[in-house]
This record gives C-alpha cells, structure tokens and sequence, in this order.
C-alpha cells in the first residue's frame, strides 16, 4: 500500500535558493511545487548481528556487573595508561611527606550507573607491567599484562558510597559546573612516593604517555565481588596528598593536605574496556525470530538493506528529463523498548554507516559526512530515531555515478554510538551571546548498558524535491 502527500507552496516563498545548482540545472526553478514523499513500497529490510569485538576509542570506563531479566548479563573491566603531570610540585617538598594517594574515580551524579545503587561490591585494582597495545579492543585478555600478586588496591564500592562533588572547567570554552560523585580509592603511599622520586630523577619522563610507561605503565580495574550495578566512569585520575615547608619572614611554614593530581586518564593514552556480554534468553529469542535488535555494550548491530535505487528510480520517473532540485532525504526509524530490569533504555545515539566503511569510520575516530555515514538521536517522546540530512547520499549517486547505485550503497549498519560535543560561544551582538555545539567525537556506545528494537516494518523515508509546476508529475 503506498502513502503519499503532494504539497504544493508558492514559488516565491520556497525557492529562490541557490541549492538549484546542487543538481546542475543551471537556471532557478520558478512556478513550482514541492512534492513530499511518504511511501511504503520503500520496503526497509534488516537483521542483528553480534557484535562483540569493539574498539572503544574513549575515555569512558564501565565498571561493574550487572544480570537484567529480559537484557542478560554484563561485566566489566577497565585498564588504562596514564598522561602524567609536566611539572610535579617539588619546592619545600620531601618524598616522605607525602601522606596519602588515592585513585579517583568520576562518575556522573545522577545518571552514573546502571542498577542497584545499593548493591555491595568490590574493585581490585592491579599495576601493569608493560604499555597496552593500540588498537585494543574489547575482548582484550589482560593476562600478561600484569602481576596478579601485584595489587596495589582492593575497596569495596558502590554507586551510593561515592561523595558529591562539584567541579568547574573552562573546556568547552564557557564556564562549565559539573556535579559528580567520586568514588575515592586508597592506593599505597610508596605509589605516591615512587612517582615522585622518578620525577626528581628524571623530569624528561614524564614528558609524554609514550615514555612515563617506562615508570608506571598503567592499571587494571576488576571486579572481586558482588554483582549489582555497572558504573559509567568519565574521569579517571591519581591525586596525591602531601606537606612542604615555605619560608615567610625568615619563619618556616608548613602547609598541610596540599594535593596535585600526578596522573589522569586522557584521549592521548591507550585505555579500554572489557566487556563480557551474555544476552538471556528473552533477548535471544527476539533475535533469532528476526527481530532488528540493538543493545550495547559490546551487543548487536543492525545491518539494513537500505532501498536507495527504488527512490532514485522513483524519483526520476517522477521527473524525468525536467528541472529538479532534491531538497532533503531522510529516514524514520520507530523503535519499541524490550521491558527489562532496571527498565534500561535505547541507546542516546545511533550511527548509520555503510557497511564497507564502518570499520574504517570506527578505527579512524571519524565523524559522520552525511554522505556515507549519519547519526540520529533518541526522541524519547515519539520513540524515534530520525536520520536527516541524507541529502548528499543521494546527490552522489545522481552526479557521479548517473543515478545507478552499487552495492555499497544498499548496505548499511546501525550501530549504538556515544557522542561528544564541544560548545562555544558565538558573540552577535554586545548585548548577547548565542552559544553553538559541534560534535567532536563518535565513538561506541560504552557509557551504559542500552537495549532498542527497531521497528523496520514501519520506518519511513521521505524524499522532498522540487520542480515547476507544468512539469512535476504527481507520484503514483
């Protein structure tokens, strides 16, 4: 059954824009009528693959474990290498006064974790012994890496045992106040002490990533106990508190519980997940039955047999030979969300690449062109996903490969995604600032367990073009 809608708007309000030459045409389109296409007979089809071998390519850590009814079982283990300070206070200061390290532990304040908030765990926290390899993935096997008899911290934890904590930054260039609860990890005192005698060394060191894993290579976060609750870490970092002595008119003082952070885990150093993610038996009985089934961390995918040659045929039967401009293309995805424990949720964000690029795309840190690659966000009051601007995908083919699409072009993924944005301000007046977001990173989604069912049978795509009105065949 096909659905259309034939919208017909004045010329001069639509299309005195210069996207009449994005096809070609050479001359403005005037007396014209913008045809919106909404047809069913562009049939989506899509099966889940698993997808259980991830590149991380983020500075998140999940910690924890976590068995959901209708989800399945997820556990995970974070390591990373460090990006050590340039300048460790020295002045006044001696290694035996420093009193006290701890590991800290970021999470957000309220959305930071998965489960129960309650639930008694414990972390054990090892050293390693060599540098990570790049690329790593997640289903790395630590074993190797480092000394089970070398632990340097066992604590136990929970989301409710973290303090608040406010913190402010100019990193997305305007004043920023983040809320986050701190998970605090005593580590031993000769950590402390052994990072700055390195430093009193040997300074040059501690001048990259690269060369500081000749001191300290890094450290793996395991679980030892428990099972409740996945932690979503934003921020991982070594503080370390000590006393100096200052001299002030000729009387020494001594300042106490003085802190510098020594080491933090940032998007220069290698870092990682491990994920091990056993989906129950709901979840697997929806996927074997066809279902197009998203979950994340380390979950399923969707490959999509996207039907861009019946549009373009369309589209060209429609036109013909007549002058034409493409105003946008785009593709409406419903979901429905599986009932779970702990009612988790979709994915904030999903990436839809071609099939062929998505490694490449995934590997290289890349951001979406609108041409081989889009994201959508989440609507959670429609329970939709909208990929837009798709516009460039389908001008493509038209230009450079004369409407006739390859089989690139049909395959494409969704994959859950996370997505960084920087925000700055943009002055247009004295009198006002409109601030402005870009994306600046794309990376897989490893900020909390997420489950989706995309409902192919009902997305839709529509198609808008433009062309005069003695011109425009109505669709059929």
């Amino acid at each position: 059954m096909k659905h259309f809608f034939y919208v017909i708007l004045a010329v001069a309000a639509l299309l005195g824009l210069s996207a009449c030459t994005d096809e070609s045409i050479g001359v403005s389109i005037t007396d014209s009528v913008s045809s919106i296409v909404e047809d069913s007979s562009f049939v989506i089809v899509g099966k889940s693959i698993r997808n259980d071998r991830v590149q991380m390519r983020t500075t998140t850590k999940m910690l924890g474990m976590i068995t959901a009814d209708g989800f399945g079982s997820v556990t995970a283990e974070a390591l990373t290498m460090w990006m050590p300070s340039m300048n460790i206070d020295t002045t006044g200061v001696k290694p035996e006064w420093i009193d006290s390290c701890r590991l800290k532990l970021r999470l957000p304040y309220r959305s930071g974790f998965t489960g129960d908030s309650l639930a008694p765990m414990r972390l054990d926290v090892y050293r390693l012994n060599k540098a990570l390899p790049s690329p790593i993935y997640s289903d790395f096997n630590p074993t190797g890496y480092f000394n089970p008899d070398d632990l340097l911290a066992s604590e136990p934890y929970s989301p409710s045992s973290g303090w608040r904590e406010v913190s402010e930054s100019y990193a997305t260039g305007t004043l920023v106040r983040d809320t986050v609860k701190v998970i605090s990890v005593p580590m031993p005192v000769e950590l402390g002490r052994e990072i700055y005698n390195a430093y009193v060394k040997d300074p040059a060191k501690f001048a990259s990533p690269k060369t500081f894993t000749d001191i300290f290579p890094g450290i793996y976060i395991t679980n030892s106990y428990g099972s409740g609750h996945v932690m979503n870490i934003k921020a991982t970092e070594l503080d370390v508190y000590y006393r100096k002595q200052t001299v002030q008119a000729d009387t020494i003082k001594v300042d106490s519980a003085l802190c510098q952070t020594y080491l933090a885990s940032t998007p220069e150093v290698v870092s990682n997940n491990i994920i091990h993610f056993d989906v129950d038996d709901e979840l697997s009985a929806m996927v074997n039955s066809g279902q197009a089934i998203i979950a994340a961390p380390a979950g399923y995918d969707v490959q999509l047999r996207f039907p861009i040659q019946d549009i373009l045929d369309k589209y060209k039967s429609n036109v013909g030979n007549n002058q034409a401009v493409i105003n946008t293309l785009s593709l409406e995805l419903p979901v429905s969300v599986p009932p779970t424990q702990y009612n988790i949720q979709p994915p904030t964000y999903l990436l839809m690449v071609k099939t062929s690029k998505k490694d490449a795309f995934i590997n290289g840190d890349s951001l979406v062109n609108n041409k081989d690659s889009f994201y959508a966000t989440y609507d959670a009051s429609s329970k939709k996903y909208i990929f837009s601007g798709m516009r460039a995908f389908v001008l493509n083919i038209l230009k450079n490969q004369g409407g006739i699409a390859t089989e690139d072009d049909f395959n494409f993924t969704i994959t859950p995604v996370d997505v960084t944005n920087y925000t700055y301000p943009q002055s247009y007046s004295y009198y006002y600032s409109n601030p402005t977001s870009i994306v600046t990173k794309i990376s897989p989604m490893v900020s909390r367990p997420a489950v989706v069912r995309l409902l192919l049978d009902k997305a839709k795509i529509r198609i808008t073009y433009s062309c005069k009105t003695s011109q425009c065949t109505k669709p059929q």
